[in-house]
């Protein structure tokens, strides 16, 4: 089953200044052009997708501050973004590094049962199919293969997201992942 990717690359779910849960889908790497568009660095995928929301949270490591979005697009193997009340090359380069997010409940609904986001796998305890605890799902990566989860428990663990032959059940309710995998390993 797929894992579709919306988390950032530490796998932290963040809350906004309201309370609502953030997930972090990128962030912005430079400005483009002179009317204030800025190139954004886009952990979705495919990751012209962060262009699809109406607003964009961003953070330049001072708060989170709610920006409406204009326009969005590809550009090359970058992704530039128009935010409404950026104008000027200027404005732009200001939120050069700024960490790009979006309220979880923004996230499209997923297609199939099994589906999940990364964000909601993190902070799962993980055990085994005879009831071992091996930890909890520190973050996830690609590496093109297969996803791999990092489970920090007594010790560090890589462990493949490979569906029905390691990962046998996934409990968001319950906050449990059960896996046929070796302790030992």
């Amino acid at each position: 089953m797929p894992i579709v990717n919306a988390s950032d690359e530490h796998g932290r779910s963040i809350v906004g200044g309201d309370g609502r849960l953030l997930v972090t889908l990128g962030h912005v790497t430079g400005a483009y052009g002179l009317q204030g568009w800025i190139k954004v660095h886009s952990d979705t995928v495919p990751r012209e997708n962060i262009a699809r929301y109406g607003h964009l949270y961003l953070d330049m490591g001072d708060g989170w501050q709610r920006w409406k979005l204009a326009s969005g697009r590809r550009q090359g193997k970058a992704v530039v973004l128009k935010l409404k009340v950026c104008n000027d090359r200027g404005t732009a380069e200001a939120l050069i590094g700024a960490q790009i997010a979006i309220t979880h409940d923004q996230l499209p609904e997923l297609d199939a049962p099994g589906d999940y986001y990364w964000t909601d796998l993190q902070g799962l305890r993980v055990e085994t199919i005879d009831g071992i605890d091996l930890g909890r799902v520190d973050r996830l990566f690609e590496t093109g293969a297969n996803d791999v989860m990092v489970v920090r428990g007594e010790r560090e663990r890589l462990i493949p997201f490979l569906w029905e032959r390691v990962v046998c059940e996934v409990d968001i309710e319950a906050g449990l992942m059960r896996v046929d995998w070796d302790p030992d390993f």
